[in-house]
């Protein structure tokens, strides 16, 4: 697709963004320059820190307080938006760029109605009130996918799932009828299949209003899927531009290569995925040669004294690289140096007996109402699910938000009660449990919160949380808290060495560390106990590529080295690929299909399994025209449909499927065991 480029929609000019900390102003944005057109889509790639989301707010003129303008020139239609009044940028916000921010739960107002709030940009755009602006309203939310939007106005954002929440942050975006849409990480965190829903969606309404788009990720499928031109961005400096497919076809920056390698896939199962050493430099310590050096492992001593510049690699492909200028290669590929893992694959041992056994596990949760609180209802977050893990392997649990997967694992930890089944842990059955009998097992299993900003204690020093968990389960022996300090700063500093960070970092704080870093340090907090079993739940969600490489490979080590077992709950199939060595697929609170990894995620039986992997953007530039796209959401489980539960939403349902609930089949090769639950396979699988 080719686009007039004359006259820019967006035109940025050596823009620099600065931040004051006491005396001093620290530069964020040094130098960067872009333009997008009418109709395309520029995608700025990087990890986080560099500086995307800055840049982005700085064209809306919306820098936090400490947020300094040092520089450059910001065109809009012609206008420079950094000589424009305040009162003028109110008319261009919303009217001519608008923003999807990358978090709607914080952007939303919580105690406004969908309706109010989209109504506030159609009073201040287009100028409508009363029954035209609801009319409007409900044409936008209709044009996100949202169903029901009559009932949807008059509801507040705790009341909507998040995926609906990113659609209502759509809609109010495009209320104003801009231009130019800038979406900041639109998809972070979101299910496969809603996060294929809204880029559908992006698209299609470019190409319906002619918009420009400004889309921010550190997702390489989502790159893939909309972008016409890539720029990355490292260390507050685009580093390479390049049109999609050039860019997908050679990418010439190292830190891009370097991207493309920490991506997981299957045929990299066994082996180490590729990191980047280190950490985006800090605004404090910027460097004053190619910022990436530090990070390179093709560096030489220009690189770190002269700051590169342009080279222009023709068809619009330009990159800024001493060692592309100077006409060497930087082959893409596995470090030098690098150790092969172990093979982590005991489970495969036929004979291996099984750590963990759940039996038709049931965690119903009672609906109260009236004065009284009497029960009218339950809501079946997990409704028979069974399964079993050896020692030694990994289980990905993968499903939509709201199916029950985080329930299952915390209702397997018995940190919330089961209301039916069984919890069998090494052959003891652990439901029904007093804390007092459960105790001595709690060292045994452990969990990894998806948060771990928030499952760590802000209050406390890493050091602390660490030893806390170790003096609560008594792993100092009998004098527990009074055990010598040397053997506890000993302690500590060897699980800290053993996810990858230095012994000073006990006396540090949780605020003081990256994201990657807080998670190697839930990671600790679990080994501290020496576990069996750890319960992953999302531990990459919103990471980094690069970090998320650097997490899997500690995972997988410390799996090859102690032979822990691993629940993995997430919603990432490039992760399960890489890791994992069975998959359950888990809807509305029961699981529809599981089996091992390649059979499920090559050969997937389950209609709903099919369209959770078609929905997954490739980050290879493949082209995927078969996406089937979902009808409706998922239902309630306060009122899971009759039938299959699917059954609704599928675009194969029969008649048998909307009155009888699926019996599990075995449509398994061999001795590998692949269940199946649905209707379709009663003729091909041996019924169980």
């Amino acid at each position: 697709m080719s686009f007039k480029m004359n006259i820019p929609l967006l035109s940025v000019r050596n823009l620099r963004i600065g931040f004051t900390a006491g005396r001093r102003v620290l530069t964020a944005v040094d130098g960067v320059s872009l333009d997008v057109a009418a109709g395309e889509t520029l995608v700025l790639l990087g990890e986080s820190g560099c500086g995307k989301s800055v840049t982005a707010l700085s064209l809306l003129r919306l820098l936090p307080a400490a947020g300094r303008v040092l520089g450059g020139e910001v065109r809009f239609e012609g206008s420079d938006l950094m000589a424009l009044a305040e009162a003028d940028m109110r008319t261009v916000r919303g009217g001519g760029m608008a923003m999807i921010f990358q978090e709607p739960a914080t952007s939303l107002n919580p105690v406004l109605t969908v309706g109010r709030q989209i109504g506030e940009v159609l009073e201040k755009h287009p100028g409508l009130q009363g029954s035209v602006a609801t009319g409007r309203a409900v044409e936008l939310l209709k044009a996100v996918g949202i169903a029901d939007p009559e009932r949807r106005l008059s509801e507040y954002p705790f009341q909507l799932s998040g995926g609906m929440k990113q659609r209502v942050m759509v809609a109010m975006a495009l209320a104003g009828d801009p231009r130019l849409l800038i979406a900041d990480e639109p998809t972070t965190a979101l299910d496969v299949t809603i996060q294929a829903q809204i880029l559908d969606l992006l698209r299609r309404l470019q190409t319906e209003r002619g918009m420009g788009m400004l889309l921010i990720t550190h997702d390489l499928g989502v790159v893939a899927r909309m972008a016409h031109r890539v720029g990355v961005m490292y260390a507050g400096e685009i580093v390479e531009e390049a049109p999609g497919e050039a860019f997908f076809g050679a990418p010439r920056h190292p830190y891009t290569q370097k991207l493309f390698a920490a991506l997981p896939d299957m045929a990299d199962r066994g082996a180490w995925l590729e990191t980047i050493a280190g950490q985006v430099p800090p605004l404090t310590a910027m460097p004053t040669g190619c910022r990436f050096a530090g990070r390179c492992p093709f560096a030489w001593e220009r690189c770190r004294d002269e700051s590169p510049v342009w080279t222009d690699l023709g068809g619009g492909h330009r990159v800024r690289c001493h060692g592309v200028a100077e006409g060497r290669g930087h082959p893409a590929g596995k470090a030098s140096g690098q150790a092969e893992p172990g093979s982590g694959l005991r489970q495969d041992d036929a004979n291996t007996k099984n750590l963990l056994e759940v039996d038709s596990l049931c965690v119903h949760f009672p609906i109260r109402r009236g004065v009284l609180q009497r029960v009218v209802g339950h809501v079946k977050a997990v409704d028979g699910v069974s399964l079993e893990l050896k020692r030694g392997g990994t289980l990905a649990l993968v499903g939509e938000s709201g199916c029950g997967k985080t329930t299952v694992g915390k209702a397997i930890l018995q940190l919330i009660p089961s209301t039916g089944g069984q919890v069998r842990f090494d052959g003891k059955d652990l439901t029904g449990l007093s804390r007092k009998a459960l105790r001595p097992l709690r060292r045994r299993l452990q969990m990894i919160f998806q948060d771990p900003f928030a499952s760590l204690n802000p209050r406390m020093s890493v050091g602390e949380i660490i030893t806390e968990g170790m003096d609560a389960v008594g792993a100092f022996g009998a004098i527990g808290a009074l055990a010598d300090s040397s053997d506890r700063v000993a302690a500590v500093a060897a699980l800290l060495r053993q996810v990858g960070l230095d012994r000073q970092a006990a006396e540090r704080y949780p605020h003081e560390f990256s994201g990657g870093q807080r998670q190697r340090i839930a990671i600790a907090r679990a080994l501290a106990v020496q576990p069996e079993l750890v319960v992953c739940d999302e531990p990459t969600s919103a990471l980094d590529v690069s970090v998320q490489a650097q997490i899997l490979n500690l995972l997988k080590q410390l799996q090859d080295e102690l032979g822990l077992a691993y629940l993995f709950i997430t919603h990432n199939f490039a992760v399960v690929k890489y890791l994992a060595h069975e998959v359950a697929v888990m809807y509305l609170g029961r699981i529809v299909e599981r089996g091992p990894v390649d059979a499920v995620l090559r050969s997937p039986k389950h209609p709903y399994t099919e369209a959770l992997l078609s929905a997954v953007p490739s980050p290879r530039l493949e082209k995927n025209d078969t996406v089937i796209r979902l009808a409706g959401e998922t239902p309630s489980p306060a009122r899971p449909p009759s039938g299959c539960h699917f059954h609704p939403r599928c675009p194969r349902a029969v008649e048998c499927c909307r009155v009888d609930y699926p019996e599990a089949f075995d449509v398994g090769e061999e001795n590998a065991a692949h269940v199946v639950r649905c209707h379709l396979h009663a003729s091909s699988g041996a019924s169980l």
